[in-house]
């Protein structure tokens, strides 16, 4: 049997590479990546010369019995996304199950990924805490918020910058104006900004000024 390991990538900036992840990378048989062109650049910056082959929402679903047969004739296979950490609101669940289904071992290394740091640099408390990802674009995205203004632990999503002020409004009408909020874009990047204040303020910060970048949102629980 061959074993799967997930494999974090940085979010942006490159030293958040760990050395054991370049090692594993370098060392399995082969690479699935979300984009294979984004994680070109990767693997040549690290000098890794293993095979890669895309595995993303569009493939995942018809490649997984495929790659499941690599393992079990004894290949290990990295699992990369993007960026950050697989599985966390990109491709790896399909296949980290089917391996858990025919006891293939699935290893994933600690690393880089968003929330953590926009979590733990928000200021809101972060004993406990909901990550939600990115909620629904129309169907059921008003039902959610409804049930969400009812969470007391503090809340954590994922969000498109042509889609925040639309998050951010949606926040003010459900969750009440003075809700606390933190936004946090391209984290480990040159222009990181975390912008914190109540739902309306922070809407009005980003009217104001358009954001551009990846953008995490923390958002306080509501007091029940």
């Amino acid at each position: 049997m061959g074993k799967l390991y997930l494999v974090p990538t940085p979010i942006g900036n490159l030293e958040d590479m760990t050395i054991r992840a370049i090692r594993i990378l370098k060392e399995v048989d082969l690479i699935l990546a979300e984009d294979t062109r984004t994680s070109g650049k990767l693997l040549h910056h690290f000098e890794i010369g293993t095979p890669m082959k895309s595995h993303h929402m569009h493939n995942e679903h018809n490649m997984v019995d495929y790659l499941v047969g690599r393992l079990k004739n004894g290949e290990n296979i990295a699992l990369i996304s993007d960026a950050g950490t697989p599985a966390i609101s990109d491709p790896g669940f399909l296949l980290t199950r089917a391996c858990v289904e025919n006891d293939i071992e699935v290893d994933c290394l600690p690393g880089a990924t968003a929330f953590v740091p926009a979590l733990v640099n928000s200021g809101l408390p972060n004993d406990k805490f909901v990550f939600e990802g990115f909620l629904p674009v129309k169907k059921g995205r008003q039902t959610r918020l409804k049930f969400l203004a009812e969470e007391s632990r503090t809340i954590i999503f994922y969000e498109s910058p042509h889609k925040l002020l639309k998050t951010l409004a949606n926040f003010v009408e459900y969750f009440g104006a003075d809700r606390p909020v933190s936004v946090s874009r391209e984290l480990t990047k040159l222009y990181e900004e975390t912008v914190r204040g109540s739902a309306e303020e922070v809407l009005k910060h980003f009217t104001e000024k358009p954001p551009k970048g990846e953008i995490v949102i923390v958002v306080g629980g509501g007091n029940k």
